[in-house]
């Protein structure tokens, strides 16, 4: 395997404002490959499919290939991939179709570790029809998500059941599998946001075994577009259409269209890019994506450790928790210092981050509020040792 992150710094022209970015976990920047798509797209003639002509039929392609480059990522059906504007909006139109069929009583089940995107639906539709909404909890010293207790979590009259497959705060990769054996046993729907992991881990969903799988091109530096892939395509055609076209079948019936071509043009390329983090990686586009995320995984595992051994090192800094399985992201306080005025100080030495004042999202859980909050450290396919040594030697100074 070889993951050259020089090699992958010369593909980000974003690269040369001269800031350290870690602010990878809203979004990656975007390589040049993913620019040059959607630019190159929209000065092509680009119409609505179901015409004769060529601009019809070229939308029709792109549509195509968008929905094949999503199902190479995480090893599913095309014809089960859903597209849209981003996973949150997509993830309201599955809720709100699923609320359709559930009554007062009825029980869903979220997490404590997901970001507020991936529960607030939820709650919202629980809220409607009368559901009751169950919370996986974390572990405070960890941030681990116990799997042993969806066991008692699930029931015969559980309907769903939400987890992330990772932490973009903590980093946190919670035992998915044995929470979805656990959710199968009752037969509840499972739908797995893996917005977080998948730039970072290689994705197969009929082994994961999951319902629904979230995404989101913007995390690993694509466009804004979301997508929805389901393991049983025919699970699309038990669903309550929400498209405006009432003779749409399959991933249409979620869609609303048109779609925003460019972009998607955008979303192929983005998936291409990941696809080539390894040089060395063969095969087809599903063999290279495997091959790369799983070299991406390792330099990213190796980032994290010494950024981890290197915070822990001083003593004025505490990073938050501390799960055995991970992405590339965590996130510290330090004693009396509140979270934006660490991010602004920062800042002022040219590194970007985000500050959390903790008053939600699993922050809120930890009680990270009482200390000021919390700032997030997300790396990216970019991010080299230089700028963990850059980072460490600025907070040695915040004291």
């Amino acid at each position: 395997m070889a993951f050259d992150v020089a090699r992958i710094r010369g593909l980000f022209p974003a690269l040369g404002d001269g800031w350290i970015h870690f602010d990878g976990a809203a979004g990656m920047l975007v390589p040049e490959q993913v620019a040059s798509a959607v630019s190159t797209a929209m000065r092509a003639p680009v119409s609505g499919p179901g015409g004769a002509f060529p601009a019809s039929q070229r939308a029709e392609s792109i549509v195509t290939a968008a929905r094949r480059a999503v199902a190479d990522l995480v090893g599913a059906d095309p014809a089960a991939v859903v597209l849209g504007p981003s996973s949150s909006v997509l993830l309201w139109r599955l809720v709100d179709a699923l609320a359709e069929r559930w009554t007062i009583g009825d029980e869903l089940v979220v997490s404590r570790l997901d970001e507020e995107a991936n529960i607030a639906p939820w709650r919202r539709a629980a809220k409607r029809v009368g559901a009751v909404v169950r919370w996986g909890e974390i572990d405070i010293e960890t941030c681990e998500l116990p799997a042993w207790q969806y066991e008692n979590l699930v029931s015969a009259r559980t309907k769903a059941v939400a987890i992330t497959l990772a932490s973009g705060s903590v980093g946190t990769r919670p035992d998915v599998p044995t929470v979805i054996e656990f959710a199968k046993r009752v037969g509840a729907l499972v739908v797995v946001d893996a917005t977080y992991a998948a730039p970072f881990v290689p994705l197969d969903l009929e082994e994961l075994g999951a319902d629904v799988l979230v995404v989101s091109a913007q995390a690993w530096g694509g466009p804004s577009v979301g997508a929805l892939v389901f393991r049983d395509p025919e699970l699309l055609e038990r669903i309550s259409s929400v498209s405006l076209d009432p003779n749409a079948r399959g991933a249409a019936r979620m869609e609303l269209g048109p779609h925003p071509y460019p972009m998607l043009a955008g979303l192929i390329a983005s998936v291409d890019y990941l696809a080539g983090l390894d040089d060395a990686a063969t095969g087809s586009r599903r063999e290279r994506l495997v091959t790369s995320l799983g070299s991406a995984k390792s330099y990213h595992a190796g980032l994290l450790a010494q950024l981890s051994t290197e915070l822990r090192s001083l003593r004025h800094v505490m990073v938050i928790g501390g799960a055995m399985r991970r992405i590339p992201s965590l996130a510290f306080t330090i004693a009396d210092k509140k979270a934006p005025e660490i991010a602004e100080y920062l800042a002022s030495q040219g590194l970007c981050a985000f500050a959390d004042d903790g008053s939600g999202g699993v922050f809120a859980s930890l009680g990270v509020a009482e200390v000021g909050g919390a700032v997030r450290i997300g790396l990216a396919h970019y991010s080299n040792v230089f700028e963990i040594n850059q980072l460490v030697r600025v907070l040695e100074e915040l004291r």
